[in-house]
């Protein structure tokens, strides 16, 4: 995936770019905008691997956010409570084939039925665990989505793996584990830092069971 290239003298540093989709656009191309944060470090010293920290205040319910760490597309996405409440429900759970995380795809932290430290922010590597092709983000149940009885989460075009709003992946499908998620805490209530654990956790995607 290419990097931002380096700017010149006097504004040496890259902006990181987001890429938005919501739920009333999907299917519409993904609208790029800069990340205003003072805090992000340049372009090569976040693909060396420094974390990543971002205001996340202005994702609305049913956005979705992507930024790259360590050259890989990150997706935060604002889960409504609507979208919650059918992580929970048997018509969904019944048709995963993780669904209670037993494979290392997350953090120790992340081991729940949203897989995220806050259940309205989900925080995912946004990779196939297939063949590594990036799944399409498709919130709303939709029948007119290329997947049977879909109920909202990510849709992989290439093989047609499906995954739900918590990165869990559906059975039946070429995937194999759930979408990993990365390290990643809280500075407050609204600043999130992708790359780094919450204190007292050492955990690293060289822990993961697949990329």
């Amino acid at each position: 995936m290419a990097e931002e290239g380096s700017l010149e003298e006097p504004n040496r540093r890259d902006f990181l770019y987001i890429a938005t989709a919501t739920v009333g656009a999907v299917g519409a191309a993904a609208v790029v905008i800069p990340l205003i944060s003072q805090m992000n470090p340049d372009s090569a010293t976040i693909a060396a691997g420094a974390p990543v920290t971002l205001d996340i205040s202005k994702v609305e319910p049913g956005q979705q956010i992507q930024v790259f760490w360590r050259s890989k597309p990150i997706f935060i996405t604002n889960r409504p409570p609507a979208a919650l409440k059918i992580l929970q429900e048997s018509q969904l759970v019944d048709r995963l084939s993780d669904p209670n995380s037993e494979a290392q795809q997350q953090p120790p932290y992340v081991k729940n039925w949203h897989r995220s430290v806050k259940p309205e922010y989900a925080v995912l590597i946004g990779i196939c665990t297939h063949l590594g092709c990036i799944p399409k983000f498709l919130p709303t149940p939709d029948p007119t989505t290329p997947a049977t009885d879909w109920l909202g989460g990510y849709f992989c075009p290439c093989h047609g793996s499906k995954y739900d709003l918590a990165g869990r992946v559906f059975s039946g499908v070429p995937a194999p584990y759930n979408l990993p998620v990365p390290p990643y805490h809280y500075e407050n209530d609204t600043t999130l830092t992708i790359g780094e654990n919450p204190p007292g956790v050492n955990f690293d995607l060289g822990d993961i069971k697949q990329l």
